[in-house]
């Protein structure tokens, strides 16, 4: 019996879901439908094309959302009194905003509205503290009060839109429930006057929360993504006007996601400050965005080679390095954790190898080479230790934490983060068939150590275990870090939204705590627990792939003790990202299905600045 190749040849990076489109003003209210009003300068892309010029292509330099392109405005544009938006991409797409936005403050369990907010409510009659008063709007974090405006002319809803007290993850809740709330195509033009960081966090939770799988994921055709006939309830679609309806026939009318802006309407939208942290908010939400896509890409089309495709692909739109292992060099260069994992799959095992090298830091200071590794487990059914029905449906997103490096990696030059990064994509399927590891047999991994595999579900700690060993051998590192979704036992210990942090060196555990905090990302540190090591001791090899020797349950613990017996003493941490790789529903900026968690934390650790500044 013969298995069949995937039909299907998705290409997911041109595909893939883009961070809308953002513009910072210092106008008092939106333009009128189709853009600025007579007499004010037209928009201009980020080619500075005029309106009516043809975009540029997908992947350019210069293209709207293209993360790392160099030179690329990035999409953000500042607008003065007028409205128009200089260097702002997207040209004649127009700013059609349907929805007003009022940020509202909670100060003592009141809500509070600004001096601007308030004039931009009187503008299209509506009186703030009259709605607050009687909807008992309190303006907590997130909270959307809706009211439909019986107007002709856009905007015809306005949103009172909650910060609460105002702190960053206020605002990234804020961003998140305006671009639910707004709808695909709802176009809100925001009132504020956040700062950096704030505006950074607006944006970032505005893009996440704004996310939809791409085309490749779905299955929709081009065409569907050029008409774009569906819209979400409660949205209302833009009125067709001549100039739309006769577009310059070198340029392709714009899809639903080409459609997606979102409009700051901030006294300080020249400041550099607030410009660039929209920038590095843009890109780093890109970055989880294409994780996101990645894990939601259903398995048949989703081999360990596809994936290795697409990460040369990102990578070198990136600038990144990139070198593929496939199985014959896995072979023969001992990498006995991967070819025995994805030995009974006809969908043979690589690793994939990028480079990243930044700019020395402020003051010349080098921050030493730092190598991620990421588990890729492209699907899991649990090789002949089988899983449970139930427990297989979700194992397309088994490899999340290869995702989420890469998805770091491809934004490090756009944001450039100083230092040398190599990362380690372990990509296998772990499938029953007649090759496939036994219970009981012993392997080679990587650099010589023995395995005894007890249970061939425990398949993660062997993928990586070959790439912690050859990093820890051959590439000099200073420190290394590792993802995976790797044990249900720390779901059970911190639930779906915090992820387990072990590691060797308590420096780089609160390196990485605090960039998880700087993030919004939840972390929790556990031990390493010395007394639990002998667990994992084998009579027949060095070591065996679950704890069996000594009865001590912790299964995270040991599978972590079991990964350190690799990194050969270099300073080493370990998440468990199995709780919050994925989602059962839409949460904040947390979306439904791969939610790209690490993609951040791991930014944040290595460019080492706080959310919205630039490196130090």
């Amino acid at each position: 019996m013969t298995t069949a190749a995937p039909t299907q040849d998705a290409d997911l990076i041109d595909s893939r879901y883009r961070a809308p489109l953002v513009i910072l003003t210092s106008t008092e209210h939106p333009p009128s439908v189709g853009g600025p009003e007579p007499g004010e300068p037209p928009v201009r892309d980020d080619t500075g094309g005029a309106p009516g010029e043809p975009a540029p292509p997908a992947g350019s330099v210069g293209a709207p959302g293209v993360a790392g392109s160099p030179g690329s405005a990035g999409a953000v544009g500042t607008a003065g009194a007028g409205g128009a938006a200089e260097g702002t991409a997207g040209a004649a797409v127009g700013w059609d905003c349907s929805v007003l936005a009022v940020v509202v403050t909670s100060v003592d369990g009141a809500a509070v509205v600004g001096e601007q907010g308030r004039s931009a409510c009187a503008r299209v009659g509506a009186d703030p503290d009259r709605l607050i008063e009687n909807e008992a709007f309190r303006g907590d974090a997130g909270g959307v009060l809706v009211v439909p405006l019986s107007r002709s002319e856009r905007p015809w809803r306005l949103f009172l839109l909650g910060v609460g007290a105002g702190g960053t993850a206020d605002w990234r809740s804020a961003g998140a429930a305006l671009a639910r709330r707004g709808g695909t195509r709802g176009r809100p033009f925001v009132v504020a006057e956040p700062d950096a960081e704030q505006i950074y966090a607006f944006v970032e939770g505005f893009v996440l929360g704004s996310y939809r799988p791409a085309d490749a994921v779905t299955g929709a055709t081009p065409e569907d993504a050029v008409t774009g006939t569906a819209h979400e309830a409660g949205t209302e679609p833009a009125p067709e006007s001549a100039e739309s309806a006769e577009s310059a026939p070198d340029e392709p009318p714009a899809g639903p996601r080409a459609e997606r802006i979102l409009v700051l309407r901030t006294e300080r939208a020249e400041n550099p400050a607030l410009i660039e942290a929209v920038r590095r908010a843009r890109a780093v939400a890109d970055g989880v965005c294409l994780a996101r896509d990645l894990i939601n890409m259903p398995s048949l089309v989703k081999t360990p080679r596809w994936l290795a495709d697409q990460a040369v692909r990102a990578a070198s739109q990136a600038g990144l390095g990139v070198t593929v292992l496939d199985h014959s060099d896995l072979v023969s260069q001992g990498f006995g954790g991967l070819v025995a994992v994805g030995g009974g799959s006809p969908r043979p095992p690589c690793l994939v190898r990028l480079t990243y090298d930044g700019p020395s830091a402020p003051g010349g200071r080098t921050p030493g080479h730092r190598v991620l590794v990421g588990k890729g487990i492209t699907f899991d059914s649990g090789g002949l230790s089988l899983k449970p029905s139930v427990s297989m449906a979700s194992m397309k997103t088994d490899m999340s934490g290869a995702a989420a490096v890469l998805g770091a990696m491809v934004t490090l030059a756009e944001l450039e983060v100083p230092g040398k990064v190599t990362a380690l994509l372990c990509l296998a399927e772990n499938m029953i068939g007649a090759s496939a590891v036994r219970p009981g047999d012993v392997i080679t991994c990587w650099g010589g150590t023995t395995v005894e595999v007890l249970n061939t579900d425990a398949e993660g700690r062997l993928v990586l275990a070959d790439g912690l060993a050859y990093a820890a051998a051959t590439l000099a590192p200073d420190q290394i870090v590792d993802l995976a979704t790797l044990t249900g036992a720390i779901t059970v210990a911190l639930g779906r939204r915090t992820a387990g942090l072990f590691s060797s060196d308590d420096t780089l555990a609160g390196e990485l705590a605090d960039a998880a905090g700087r993030a919004g990302e939840r972390v929790w540190r556990l031990p390493l627990t010395e007394e639990y090591r002998p667990a994992i001791d084998s009579p027949v090899a060095d070591l065996a792939n679950i704890g069996r020797a000594l009865d001590v349950n912790g299964g995270s613990i040991t599978a972590a003790l079991f990964l350190r017996e690799f990194t050969a003493g270099l300073p080493w941490a370990h998440f468990d990202i199995a709780g919050t790789a994925r989602a059962d529903s839409d949460d904040g900026e947390i979306s439904r299905g791969g939610t790209g968690w690490g993609v951040r934390t791991l930014i944040a650790y290595l460019a080492g600045a706080p959310a919205g500044e630039q490196p130090t």
